[in-house]
C-alpha cells in the first residue's frame, strides 16, 4: 500500500517560518506581510546610527563590509584594537559597522552616548557604530534577519551566538562568511578576503 503525503509550498513555508525569521506563534497574515516587505539585498537595509541619524547600507556599494556585534563589558572587547586596525588599513576597501547588543550576559548596558564615550577614549574607534539593537529573538534587527537566514543572503543560516561574532558581506552585496567570537579579527581567514 502506498501512502501518499501532499504538502503545499505555503505550508512548508509557514513551518519554516520561526528558523527563517527567529519569530515563533507568527500567524499567516502577520507572516504574509513580512514576506512582502522583504528587501532583496542587503543595500536595501537601513540602520540608525549611535548619534540617531538613518543610514543607508547602500551608501557601501563597492567597498566589503564587516558587520559586528558588540560589547563594552566582554572578555572580547579588546577585539576594538584589532577591529579598529584592519579598518584604517583597509577602510579604502572596506567599512566596518559595529552593533552594540546588550542580549548576552547584559555586557552593553550603557547608552549608546555611554558607549560611543566608551570606545573612543578606551580603543580610538572610529569605524561606524550604531545604535543598541537585538541581533536575535523577537525583536531581531532586520539586518541580522538577513545576516542569519538562508533564505535571505542565499548562502547559510548563522546563529549569533555571543558577542563580537562577525560577518562579511563582499563589495557587491553578497554574503561571504561568518566568523565565531573566538575568530579575531585581524584573523587570516578574514583579513585573505580583503
Amino acid at each position: 500500500m502506498k501512502v501518499i503525503i501532499m504538502v503545499s509550498i505555503p505550508a512548508l513555508f509557514i513551518a519554516a517560518k520561526d528558523k527563517l525569521f527567529g519569530v515563533p506563534n507568527m500567524d499567516k497574515s502577520e507572516l504574509a506581510e513580512k514576506v512582502t516587505k522583504l528587501p532583496k539585498s542587503i543595500y536595501d537595509y537601513t540602520y540608525t546610527d549611535i548619534d540617531g541619524k538613518e543610514v543607508k547600507l547602500s551608501q557601501y556599494k563597492g567597498k566589503k563590509i564587516l558587520f559586528v556585534n558588540v560589547a563594552s563589558e566582554c572578555g572580547f572587547t579588546n577585539q576594538y584594537e584589532a577591529l579598529e586596525a584592519v579598518y584604517e588599513k583597509y577602510k579604502g576597501n572596506l567599512v566596518i559597522l559595529g552593533f552594540p547588543c546588550n542580549q548576552f550576559g547584559g555586557q552593553e548596558p550603557g547608552t549608546e552616548q555611554e558607549v560611543k564615550a566608551f570606545c573612543s577614549s578606551k580603543f580610538h574607534v572610529t569605524f561606524p557604530m550604531t545604535n543598541k539593537i537585538d541581533v536575535k529573538g523577537k525583536n531581531q534587527h532586520p539586518i541580522y534577519t538577513w545576516l542569519t537566514s538562508k533564505a535571505l543572503n542565499g548562502v547559510e543560516d548563522a546563529e549569533v551566538g555571543w558577542n563580537f561574532n562577525k560577518f562579511l558581506i563582499d563589495e557587491n552585496g553578497k554574503y561571504v562568511s561568518y566568523y565565531s567570537s573566538r575568530v579575531k579579527p585581524d584573523d587570516a581567514s578574514i583579513v585573505g578576503k580583503l
